[in-house]
Formats: structure tokens, C-alpha cells, sequence
């Protein structure tokens, strides 16, 4: 587990490095690619023993399923993060992007609303947009330094419309661990409106030293009639290129549109997928996970310290997954201005604040799962392109 190691990506098919030039106009020969939600360390020796098992049985024609995959899944959440998840309630999807879009189609119409909290992960508004429902934002407020929910306000604003909240936890950007009250308080305000709570929890084993996550159905037991809950490996152990996501949906009344929806589309699990999730959800990637956690906590560290150094720049605190969320407010500059500094002075590309709705215009997002040197590295580059403000 060293992930101090730098790996050359660039020429692999790598999104993350092959793509920044095209999207960004920043080039791999020198730039530092801090956007998408990709990790630049080696994957782990389990997942690597996983895949050689896969080709030493040289067999990828129709394989059993995912019911092995379901009960590791059920493993690592009880052991993990406390939570009693039942096999039988478990549906696979080709990633959460598609098991979003998925309950967007099972349990809202056309035009229905979908709440979101803003600034919050940017596929959240393209997969409303998509789906051809309407989007309603809930602008998060920031109080001690952190985002909090406002649901008085967004009670006051409801339409009647609403069907869906569109949930993220722990929250992409700005890595918030939300508290056991905040996460009942907003299981009652669904209750409360008939809505259905969608929790993409997503970075939930991306916690650092000292933090605890808590799922909703541990927090808020009684959301469970109106819960769709939404996990993955693919952040945790970098695994998202297979394709493969969960959703458990405890409620059988709840669960049937869409595991209906799936048996219409004719979907089934997804070979490597499964495969992967089964090794990483294990006591070796819980090892992994844990060694992980404390490397990114450090790199929070560094990065944050180095970045609030700067005048004018101001990160905000973070509990958890390795996405920091940077204020450029009080450069007095446009954001025109911070991206040609940020992109073309220092060569890094970050995630566009704006891109996470209401709220995050002011701000960019910075991938920091990378290895210490190159975070290091960044934030000297940074330094120097408003060396002018210091």
C-alpha cells in the first residue's frame, strides 16, 4: 500500500488525464489534473488477485449472478458502517449514475419536482435534467465555516410538485459528514410531504480518522417505508470503470416499480463488477480502506493548510471524502480571472464551482486522492500564481 507512488496514467485510456486537455485546455505534458473523482493510486493486491482469478477460469459467458456479491455488500455494511442491509433488497445497476436515472423514471412523472441541495455533485442536476423532470434547488447555508440544510425555507417554498430529494451523503462537494439530527430532521421533512429520500451515500467509507458516517437507515429508522439507498465500491476502491452500483430499497412496496423497471430493460449484473465489489467488500480491502482514510486525511491537511495560507483563498473544512472545496470570493477577482490563473498559470485542472449549482459560483473543486507530492506540488503552484495577493 504505497500510495506514494506516482503512476504515469496519461496514455492509459485514463479519463481523469486523457481528457483534461480537450475539457480543460490544460496539457497532461505538465498539467495536474484535480477534477473528476478518480484516484491516481495503484489499485489494491486484492482486486488485482480478484481479476487474475478471473482470466486464470478464462470464461466470460454467462456467469450466476450477484447473490455472493449481495452478501459481501450486506458484510461490509453491518461491519463497516453499522447498518443491517438484507440481500433480498439489493438490486445491481450499471453504476449509480444509471440506478439514479433509474428511480428517477420508477417513481416520478415527467415535470414532477426533484429536490436537490445545492452546490452538490454536479450529476445530480444532468440526470434530472435528462430524465425531463424539473429541478428544484434548496440552496445549502453555510453556519460555523460548514453547509447546513434550510429546510424551514424550503418548506415555505414547496409546490406540491415535489416527488423526489435527491440526497448526498457525505456531501460531494466540500466532504460534510451530516450529524444523526440533520439526517432525521430531513427523513421527517420527507415523512412529512410524502416525498421519496434518495441518498446517494456513494463516499461513505471515504471518512477520515475520527469521523464516523452514519447511513440513513441507522440514523432515521423510520424513513425506511420512503428510502431508496444508493452505494457503491467504485469511489472507495477505484473501481468505477465497472460499471457497477447497489441499491437496497428495504420497503417491498417501495422496491417494486423499480425492480420492475430492471426486469422490463432486461438488465443483469455486470461480470468484472461484481467480481471487484465482492474482493474489495473483504478484510483485505477493509485493511486497504483503512491505510487509504489516513493517507487522504493527510492530504486534506496539507492541502487545506497551504491553500487557507493564501489571502483571499478559503477551503472549507472537510470530514471526509478527498474532493476540498475551495472559496475564491475574496480574491476580488471574477472567476474568468481565478480560472486563468488556476489553468493557466498554475496547470491545474479543477472541477468548475458553478457546474454544482447555486452556491458554488464562487468556488472549485479539488481532487486531492493523488500522492502527497503532487498535492505538494499543486498547492506551491497555486502560491505562485497569486503570489500577487501575499
Amino acid at each position: 500500500m504505497n500510495f506514494d507512488e506516482l503512476i504515469d496514467r496519461r496514455g492509459t485510456d485514463c479519463s481523469k488525464w486523457d481528457k483534461m486537455e480537450a475539457l480543460y485546455g490544460v496539457s497532461s505534458t505538465d498539467g495536474i489534473p484535480m477534477w473528476v473523482a478518480d484516484m491516481d493510486f495503484r489499485a489494491g493486491e486484492f482486486l488485482q488477485d480478484a481479476v487474475r482469478g478471473l482470466l486464470d477460469k478464462a470464461n466470460y459467458g454467462y456467469f450466476t449472478g450477484d447473490a455472493k456479491m449481495k452478501e459481501a455488500v450486506a458484510w461490509w455494511m453491518k461491519s463497516r458502517h453499522g447498518w443491517d442491509a438484507d440481500p433480498s433488497t439489493m438490486m445491481s445497476t450499471y453504476g449509480l449514475g444509471n440506478a439514479i436515472g433509474l428511480c428517477l423514471q420508477a417513481y416520478s412523472d415527467p415535470d414532477d419536482e426533484v429536490i436537490i441541495f445545492t452546490p452538490v455533485y454536479h450529476e445530480f442536476t444532468a440526470k434530472v435534467k435528462k430524465s425531463g423532470r424539473a429541478l428544484k434547488e434548496s440552496p445549502l447555508v453555510i453556519r460555523d465555516g460548514v453547509y447546513q440544510m434550510d429546510l424551514d425555507t424550503l418548506e415555505a417554498q414547496l409546490s406540491g410538485r415535489e416527488k423526489i430529494v435527491l440526497f448526498c451523503s457525505p456531501h460531494n462537494p466540500a466532504g460534510r459528514i451530516w450529524t444523526r439530527d440533520e439526517l432525521k430532521a430531513l427523513a421527517d421533512f420527507c415523512l412529512r410531504h410524502n416525498l421519496i429520500l434518495i441518498s446517494d451515500e456513494i463516499h461513505h467509507d471515504l471518512v477520515f480518522p475520527g469521523q464516523e458516517h452514519m447511513p440513513l437507515p441507522v440514523a432515521a429508522p423510520d424513513i425506511l417505508p420512503r428510502l431508496i439507498m444508493l452505494t457503491s465500491a467504485s469511489k472507495t476502491f477505484n473501481t468505477a470503470g465497472s460499471r457497477l452500483g447497489t441499491v437496497t430499497i428495504p420497503d417491498d412496496k417501495l422496491r417494486a416499480p423499480l425492480a420492475g423497471l430492471i426486469r422490463a430493460l432486461d438488465m443483469s449484473p455486470h461480470l468484472l463488477g461484481t467480481v471487484l465489489t465482492e474482493a474489495a467488500y473483504s478484510a483485505a480491502g477493509a485493511k486497504w480502506v483503512d491505510a487509504l482514510t489516513k493517507y487522504l486525511d493527510k492530504n486534506h491537511k496539507v492541502f487545506l493548510r497551504s491553500v487557507n495560507a493564501i489571502p483571499g483563498l478559503s477551503a472549507m473544512p472537510m470530514q471526509s471524502t478527498y474532493l476540498a472545496w475551495v472559496d475564491f470570493t475574496n480574491t476580488g477577482m471574477e472567476m474568468t480571472e481565478v480560472l486563468e490563473r488556476v489553468k493557466g498559470t498554475a496547470r491545474i485542472a479543477p472541477s468548475i464551482g458553478s457546474d454544482f449549482g447555486t452556491g458554488g459560483e464562487s468556488y472549485l473543486r479539488f481532487n486531492i486522492a493523488t500522492p502527497r507530492a503532487r498535492v505538494e506540488e499543486a498547492v506551491e503552484r497555486l502560491q505562485a500564481a497569486f503570489a500577487d495577493l501575499q
